[in-house]
């Protein structure tokens, strides 16, 4: 007797890469329209100071991490990156909206993926963290939020028009919660 031959099932899988489709918008009212409009016009004007930022917080990462460094010269240094900073920027911040300014601390979060309380906390001390999360809580925004891609639509779509997508470890978050 002779085995019938069994049909083998296979699957294929391949990974390409992605791509993005633009098109026009369809807005619902004009209102929704100049939101987003001016969210853009936001997020072009804090974006020399959200480069800077991101390049600040990998230098003192870094910084901090190094264990070649004592206690006293990682707290020297970081000092000397707050008062040039101040320096530098704190000018132009403090002319800065108050949307501007939660735009800055969400894209900052964003771009890090440690949000400003964390950083506060680690770069500086306990205390100051909690002082100015006191104060962002009593203007209405939250310092210890996490950032989450989904929940800003508008501001993802900005920011990857602008050329920045969304860095790869919320890629990983997406991963693990689809398992």
């Amino acid at each position: 007797m002779a085995q019938e031959e069994q049909p083998i099932d296979t699957a294929w899988h391949f990974t390409m890469q992605p791509i993005t489709i633009t098109a026009e918008r369809d807005w619902e009212n004009d209102t929704l329209q100049y939101r987003y409009n001016q969210m853009k016009y936001y997020v072009t004007t804090i974006l020399p100071y959200l480069d800077e930022a991101v390049v600040l917080f990998n230098d003192l990462n870094h910084a901090v991490n190094n264990e070649s460094l004592s206690r006293r010269e990682r707290k020297d240094y970081i000092n000397e990156k707050e008062d040039e900073l101040k320096l530098r920027f704190e000018d132009e911040i403090v002319k800065l909206n108050e949307t501007q300014g939660v735009l800055l601390v969400k894209l900052i979060a964003r771009q890090t993926g440690v949000n400003v309380y964390q950083m506060l906390k680690e770069f500086k001390n306990p205390f100051t963290a909690l002082k100015w999360l006191g104060w962002a809580k009593l203007n209405g925004f939250n310092l210890n939020r996490k950032y989450h891609p989904e929940e800003e639509e508008n501001l993802e779509h900005i920011m990857e028009g602008l050329g920045y997508p969304l860095p790869p470890y919320y890629e990983k978050e997406e991963i693990v919660k689809a398992n």
